[in-house]
């Protein structure tokens, strides 16, 4: 690996059985970047972060991570069970110690404190996940992230079932942490209220369909091969917007400012 790369996979193929999910997958991940993965359900995106996190094992090619690296992982908020009788303060605390929250120390408990003040989480130590909003459960899990002090920060579909203001404040949430200083690497459907949003998009059908700048990725022939049917795009407000076929157009582009201005509200 080069210097100033922290993750990368080359060749990789990633398989279930005789279920091929990534094949021949090429990327390189450079320290401080913030990169988007989309893709149709089922083209491998969630395969790939597990294999760059180490929980997959690839059928054929290589991944690697730099020396010491450590990795948070935030997975889909459908896959969790917010029933599971547990504390925010406790999803964080067993990340450290594998034990409940009254039981880590009180620096590690000032710690996390912090971690959750910092995600407008503050005070919640004590409540249960499931009285959460969407939004605040999905910040609990980057703090759950946050608190193990990752060098690398995965987020599988972050924005995945929540409404549009809360996207934008994950949005906006996810801008001041790579501002800081952290290297993201997310999935996500979201073309227009997120991915648009991003410096770098890969495109991922099973294998790497394009490797750029949303300008250079949300164009129609890339969409077209990443997700096998013919999309439109138009700029609006400086912008690459994606309208589905499925969708009458003025309400694509009611769609589209609405979230262009949440956006600019979001990150003046």
């Amino acid at each position: 690996m080069s210097s100033n790369e922290i993750l990368r996979c080359d060749a990789l193929t990633i398989a279930y059985g005789s279920n091929v999910a990534l094949e021949n997958v090429t990327i390189h991940v450079r320290r401080g970047e913030f990169v988007g993965i989309v893709g149709p359900s089922g083209s491998g995106k969630t395969s790939l972060l597990r294999a760059l996190t180490g929980a997959v094992r690839a059928a054929r090619g290589s991944v690697e991570r730099s020396r010491g690296v450590r990795i948070g992982y935030v997975p889909q908020v459908e896959s969790v069970d917010w029933n599971f009788p547990i504390t925010v303060g406790e999803v964080l605390a067993m990340t450290r110690t594998k034990r409940r929250w009254p039981s880590i120390t009180d620096e590690e408990r000032n710690e996390a404190a912090e971690v959750l003040a910092s995600l407008g989480l503050g005070g919640l130590e004590n409540r249960h996940i499931r009285e959460l909003s969407g939004g605040q459960q999905q910040r609990v899990f980057v703090a759950r992230a946050m608190f193990a002090k990752p060098d690398v920060l995965l987020l599988d579909e972050p924005t995945s079932g929540v409404d549009v203001r809360t996207r934008h404040e994950i949005l906006h949430l996810l801008h001041d942490l790579h501002a800081k200083g952290s290297t993201i690497l997310l999935t996500t459907h979201d073309l227009n209220g997120l991915a648009s949003h991003l410096p770098r998009l890969i495109c991922i059908n099973r294998e790497v369909v394009a490797d750029g700048s949303p300008r250079e990725t949300l164009i129609p022939e890339v969409l077209e091969r990443t997700y096998g049917a013919p999309l439109h795009v138009l700029e609006h407000g400086g912008m690459p917007i994606v309208l589905d076929h499925d969708y009458e157009l003025s309400e694509s582009l009611r769609d589209a400012e609405r979230e262009l201005r949440q956006s600019r509200q979001a990150n003046p």
